[in-house]
């Protein structure tokens, strides 16, 4: 089948809005923007993303993948700010809309994938998948902003705004539902009560700490034999 390019199939018509900065998309779902500026209230002023310290991409680089079946392959990146997968076509930058058939991104060089998923709380969107099989984990990085402060008086300095990236979130995804957060051995024994002894005998003889993302990954493959 032939690959069809995202413009083309999305319908999208990209088009700038001088004042707020902005890049917009239209999908059959209606439209969608991509914000390059945040109204700072500290500063008073919006700011544009590189006038802001630190970054709300873990790279600022795109990278090739597969954005979806029987779609080209297109350069994209993940803003960890607004749960956005940012793509690139003709120079300009577009937000992949949150749809179902764009809810897997595979992503070839570094090797990664994102999926989209609904966990009922704050953080639903996108993942990185750390274990695809019948219980899965799922690890959300999220980045927030921090407006700038302005000095409090002529002996004090100004506080620039700045992004924060936040200590990473792991999901257990299983038949009946999500392990959210997971923190104690506990928290996986009492969703796989029929496996309780197993569980705690191989945390305890292969020292698994739930603080650690090879860890985890370890129990999840364990919990899929």
């Amino acid at each position: 089948m032939k690959k069809i390019t995202l413009i083309t199939l999305l319908g999208m018509s990209s088009f700038l809005f001088s004042q707020a900065n902005t890049i917009g998309l239209t999908s059959g779902g209606g439209t969608r923007e991509v914000f390059f500026k945040i109204k700072s209230e500290g500063a008073g002023r919006a700011l544009n993303y590189d006038e802001i310290i630190g970054s709300p991409y873990l790279s600022k680089s795109f990278n090739i993948a597969q954005v979806a079946n029987d779609y080209e392959k297109a350069p994209v990146r993940y803003n960890t700010f607004n749960d956005e997968i940012e793509f690139q076509k003709n120079g300009t930058t577009l937000a992949l809309p949150k749809e179902e058939k764009f809810s897997r991104i595979e992503i070839f060089s570094p090797k990664m994938t994102l999926v989209r998923l609904d966990t009922q709380d704050d953080l639903s969107g996108y993942f990185f998948e750390l274990v695809k099989d019948k219980t899965g984990l799922y690890k959300k990085i999220k980045t927030k902003f921090i407006d700038a402060v302005p000095a409090a008086n002529s002996y004090a300095t100004d506080r620039p705004a700045s992004f924060k990236t936040l200590d990473p979130v792991y999901y257990i995804k299983t038949e009946s539902g999500y392990i959210k957060k997971p923190k104690k051995i506990k928290d996986i024994t009492e969703a796989f009560p029929a496996k309780k002894d197993e569980i705690e005998k191989f945390a305890k003889s292969n020292n698994i700490k739930i603080n650690k993302e090879e860890d985890l990954i370890k129990l999840v493959k364990f919990l899929n034999q």
